[in-house]
């Protein structure tokens, strides 16, 4: 099977933490296999699974995808309750919500501290239920008007891969449910682990969720798609350890520091500085899981300067310090 390592445990074996799907009627297969994978995959170095995965419907019986076949699920919504994290996958029935059993079960799940996210349109049940109330949300951008106008207590980012809230997380469409399970996993588990999964699957590594969702080309420029910024971001990565400026990354590009600032934006849904200090806070982690060097030297490595930099700006994107980071995710 395609993702699956070719030596170690088979990936049945269940892992402490409960993901549990809940497959509503007309689920979106991909958006429901993405996470599926994601999760089964993630191991420590001796192939003992983190999570179990596992499916539930509103009755515990088969769903009918959009793609036609049937899904066998395995619970009914009984296993919400025994839940640490819920999935819920795109799905078709968006304008009308879903039976009222079903989001009082994601109420329910998210009240005792489940952490609670979905793909795609799946953002339209937790609306319904009343989960993304007064929080950022990310869905399909083709759908993110609608969800804005059915919920308008939801704050609808239309851009974005995936959004973040701490207990609840929301992603777009289709392959942004691979990112923000690479998301969870690296913020549960630590860039390694999160990398191999991303290996596995033949995925990218590390999106920003605030990466916008598609590529526009700028049109006064006459840009096309081909005009893309992505060697200069792989040039940039091969150099944080330098003291890289946005007029440095616009020579590369060959364009001036204002037009390389609108199209990087436009492609990635930040600002360029933004990107690179988010590119040397996983490069951080890397170093703090892979090495033993100092915390100085992994500032200098990093291209932070030193440690008080390093510390102030791991410390905004993790919540925590580069030494407890180390304590917590360094492969012994």
């Amino acid at each position: 099977m395609t993702g699956m390592p070719r030596t170690g445990a088979p990936q049945i074996r269940q892992g402490s933490h409960r993901v549990v799907a809940l497959c509503l009627p007309g689920t979106v297969a991909f958006d429901l296999t993405a996470p599926a994978q994601a999760f089964r995959l993630a191991h420590d170095a001796d192939y003992a699974p983190h999570y179990g995965f596992s499916t539930c419907s509103i009755d515990g019986g088969p769903v009918t995808t959009t793609t036609g076949f049937k899904i066998g699920v395995e619970a009914g919504l009984g296993a919400l309750r025994r839940a640490d994290t819920v999935v819920v996958p795109g799905y078709y029935a968006i304008h009308e919500p879903p039976p009222p059993a079903a989001t009082k079960a994601l109420r329910a799940a998210a009240r005792r501290g489940a952490r609670v996210m979905s793909v795609c349109t799946g953002a339209f049940a937790l609306a319904a239920a009343g989960v993304l109330d007064g929080r950022r949300a990310a869905t399909h951008w083709a759908w993110a008007g609608e969800l804005a106008s059915l919920y308008p207590k939801v704050e609808v980012d239309p851009e974005v891969l995936f959004v973040d809230e701490g207990q609840v997380l929301t992603s777009a469409g289709l392959s942004a449910g691979i990112d923000l399970s690479l998301h969870v996993i690296r913020r549960d588990h630590g860039a390694a682990c999160a990398d191999r999964v991303a290996r596995q699957m033949v995925a990218a590594p590390h999106r920003d969720g605030g990466q916008a969702q598609f590529f526009r080309a700028p049109e006064d420029d006459r840009a096309s798609a081909d005009d893309s910024l992505e060697a200069t971001r792989d040039w940039a990565r091969e150099r944080l350890a330098e003291p890289l400026t946005v007029e440095a990354m616009a020579r590369h590009a060959n364009v001036s520091p204002r037009t390389f600032a609108r199209r990087f934006r436009e492609e990635t849904g930040t600002t360029p500085l933004q990107w690179l200090l988010a590119r040397r806070v996983l490069e951080a982690r890397r170093l703090l899981e892979e090495s033993d060097l100092p915390v100085e030297a992994i500032a200098t490595e990093a291209g932070f300067g030193n440690a008080a930099s390093l510390r102030d700006h791991f410390r905004r994107a993790t919540a925590t310090t580069p030494t407890a980071y180390r304590r917590t995710f360094q492969a012994h």
